[in-house]
């Protein structure tokens, strides 16, 4: 998810900072005679790299690639463990998703099984299916007719990649399933080195990753849907922003909002994070490349508009279809809470209203903590998307989008390692939380 910033010349090594931890000790003294050097050979003795020639004149070596360079895009150890723990809660979700197809089928008196790959093919998957095999506006159909199914709300970043997996892999449910668990893998990775950026433990990277894919909605990760390609994107951007590199961090995040609006709010974090950041005007140079990300979201606005003559098509969709039009915030809160507990809708849609409930209480402790310690960036990044979902006619989702929330894993991550009670009590509540939302979704239920 090199540096831009300038080289300024200084008498003595500069002192490596973290976002959080503050700075690090000062570099080692140079090696003397026989001492390894990082990613090299041992100095011959009686002398060190740099030294004289046989013939007298000086012989310039060029200076050891720091380590934490040179490793930056290759798994290490601690790398590994994250993914080797990626397999694993993939393997319990795929059998879960197993057993949910001979636990509750169809038709409750059959004897047969349903097919593994149908068992992922709900609700959204239909509308990013339908856009990446018949495009936005087949036949002359659209948001005009009768039972349309206001596709233009979903953005074209996940269907033009499964169409240009399918390709490849036939099957479009594999393909779909196939993007995420690569996704998936590569969004772990970069969370994981984002709490390590963050906390001093070398623990941390591994247990904010293990929060993430044991959470409540962790099946969407799994599912042939947005969030694990969203992350993929998102948290290299969010990294490569930490070590203020701003065109991979705008490069990056241009995708991502051809994938999901979330995009946007983490455009306006990564905007955020460069004005609080820079100092010298040659960093300044880089605020140019902050605009690369609004270019997907207005490429796709002006397809739309060509089509329907609406700028906004994308957003009347999610409004004609998902009831988000504005409502003031405690509105939506209040019908939410009807939802959930006036025994208005069946028992399963009254659960996920609860549900909703308690992610949008988690989402504004979350903005609160984040608030509170200056975190300015992920403020403001939980704080759009805590705007943009809670004030809809009623909350939609906002379970799912806390799989979005990247600062909510690295602060349980930190919390836990000063508390080690607390991963006790994540793991104890959480993971049957996980498997009541998986045989839910699997089971084509209403989820998140």
């Amino acid at each position: 998810m090199p540096a831009s910033s300038p080289r300024l010349r200084r008498t003595h090594p500069p002192l490596a900072t973290s976002p959080v931890a503050g700075p690090r000790a000062p570099s080692a003294p140079a090696r003397t005679a026989g001492t390894a050097i990082p990613g090299g050979t041992a100095a011959p003795s009686g002398g060190t790299a740099g030294d004289a020639g046989p013939a007298g004149r000086s012989r310039p070596t060029r200076p050891p690639e720091p380590e934490s360079r040179r490793r930056r895009y290759v798994p290490g150890p601690a790398d590994r463990e994250v993914l080797w723990l990626y397999l694993l809660t993939r393997a319990g979700i795929w059998t879960t998703a197993y057993c949910t197809r001979w636990l509750f089928p169809d038709d409750p008196a059959t004897h047969h099984a349903a097919d593994f790959l149908e068992t992922w093919q709900r609700w959204d998957w239909g509308h990013f299916l339908h856009i990446a095999r018949e495009g936005y506006f087949p036949g002359q159909a659209g948001p005009w007719m009768n039972g349309w199914d206001n596709r233009e709300a979903f953005f074209p970043g996940f269907p033009l990649l499964l169409r240009a997996v399918h390709t490849v892999v036939p099957h479009w449910a594999t393909a779909g399933l196939l993007i995420s668990f690569v996704s998936g893998a590569v969004a772990v990775l970069a969370l994981a080195r984002i709490a390590r950026l963050h906390l001093p433990d070398e623990r941390a990277g591994r247990r904010a990753v293990l929060f993430l894919l044991l959470s409540p909605c962790a099946i969407f990760l799994a599912a042939g849907y947005t969030e694990a390609l969203f992350l993929a994107l998102a948290l290299p951007a969010w990294l490569a922003a930490q070590r203020q590199n701003w065109p991979a961090a705008a490069a990056l995040a241009a995708p991502a909002t051809a994938v999901r609006v979330s995009g946007l709010f983490l455009a306006a974090a990564l905007a955020v994070h460069f004005v609080v950041t820079v100092r010298t005007r040659r960093q300044w140079r880089a605020l140019p490349w902050l605009a690369l990300p609004a270019l997907p979201p207005l490429v796709y606005s002006g397809y739309l508009r060509m089509h329907t003559g609406d700028w906004m098509a994308w957003k009347h969709a999610e409004e004609r279809g998902w009831y988000r039009d504005f409502h003031a915030p405690w509105e939506a809160w209040l019908n939410t809470w009807h939802a959930a507990f006036a025994e208005s809708l069946p028992t399963g849609y009254a659960l996920m209203s609860q549900a909703e409930l308690l992610a949008m209480v988690v989402g504004l402790l979350l903005a609160g903590v984040l608030v509170r310690r200056r975190r300015w960036p992920e403020a403001v990044y939980v704080g759009l998307s805590l705007w943009a979902l809670g004030t809809s006619y009623w909350y939609t989702s906002i379970p799912r989008a806390t799989l979005l929330w990247w600062p909510l894993w690295v602060l349980l991550a930190g919390w836990s390692l000063r508390a080690p009670r607390v991963k006790t009590v994540y793991l104890c509540l959480a993971a049957p939380l996980m498997t009541v939302f998986a045989l839910t979704f699997l089971s084509g239920r209403w989820a998140g």
